[in-house]
């Protein structure tokens, strides 16, 4: 969507005062939790872009709430497996010799938009320890979100989905469907038999620089929006408009469990 589409798609232009508006007219309140996924244009034209929605998320939440977003960097992992897109056979031995070691700080995210690529680099932000799967807190809580990430089954139960889950938190869709909900990938590893796959990246271990394997399962996000309209039919979901974006508010606790019991019982179809 072009700069003109945005301006197109809107009366007048969002700010971060009317977009905290429009927050709190969905729900969001001070102290709360909750894991953000959004696409910035859905938003339509917002005078400061992501700076502008970052600050309105944090007005309503306060300093005694957390704002948790993904913070993914998928490149950082084996090059036999890109699929988006590929590389020659013949560079792959060269690409895992030399990718520089995961930094919380300067890695970038890959393919999580403007809002939650801003977000990772904003004062006081940490950010989990996951080379691969990491996530991006900010507030009350930020530290027992992120903190003990492992690199083992980087969606579960040592994740800050799970942390999110302990907390009660909640789920908030801007502009975005429930493909990328991924909140939904717990569920997975909570559901029974899930498929296990090895997955690699950088590591360092005992100082030393090494290419690191360690198992996981096959995450597939392909179920989730036929999941999603499933939970919508069975559960309260908080639905309304912040500028010109669709918005879904939900519990996560609520979504996961509705999850596990929905993969399990749809188990032969996948």
């Amino acid at each position: 969507m072009t700069e003109a589409d945005s301006i197109a798609r809107v009366k007048e232009p969002g700010t971060r005062e009317s977009l905290a508006a429009d927050f709190r007219r969905l729900g969001l309140f001070p102290g709360q939790v909750v894991l953000v996924h959004g696409a910035l244009s859905s938003l339509g034209w917002v005078s400061g872009g992501a700076v502008a929605v970052l600050w309105s998320l944090m007005d309503v939440l306060t300093p005694e709430g957390t704002l948790v977003m993904p913070a993914h960097s998928g490149d950082y992992s084996d090059p036999a497996q890109w699929q988006h897109p590929p590389v020659p056979e013949t560079w792959q031995e060269t690409i895992r010799a030399t990718m520089p070691l995961y930094d919380p700080r300067r890695t970038p995210t890959r393919g999580m938009g403007r809002i939650a690529e801003l977000f990772r680099t904003w004062p006081d932000v940490l950010r989990s320890d996951h080379p691969q799967l990491s996530f991006a807190a900010w507030g009350k809580e930020a530290n027992f979100v992120t903190a003990g990430h492992e690199l083992a089954y980087a969606l579960g139960e040592r994740s800050p989905l799970a942390r999110i889950y302990d907390l009660n938190g909640d789920v908030l869709l801007i502009g975005v469907g429930h493909d990328n909900n991924t909140s939904l990938h717990l569920s997975e590893v909570r559901a029974p038999n899930p498929q296990l796959i090895e997955t690699s990246a950088p590591w360092l271990e005992d100082g030393v620089r090494v290419w690191k394997c360690f198992p996981d399962i096959d995450y597939d996000e392909q179920r989730f929006p036929e999941l999603g309209v499933a939970f919508e039919a069975a559960y309260e979901v908080t639905t309304g408009q912040v500028a010109a974006a669709a918005c879904r508010l939900m519990s996560q606790r609520a979504l996961v469990d509705f999850g596990v019991e929905w993969l399990t019982a749809h188990a032969e179809e996948l």
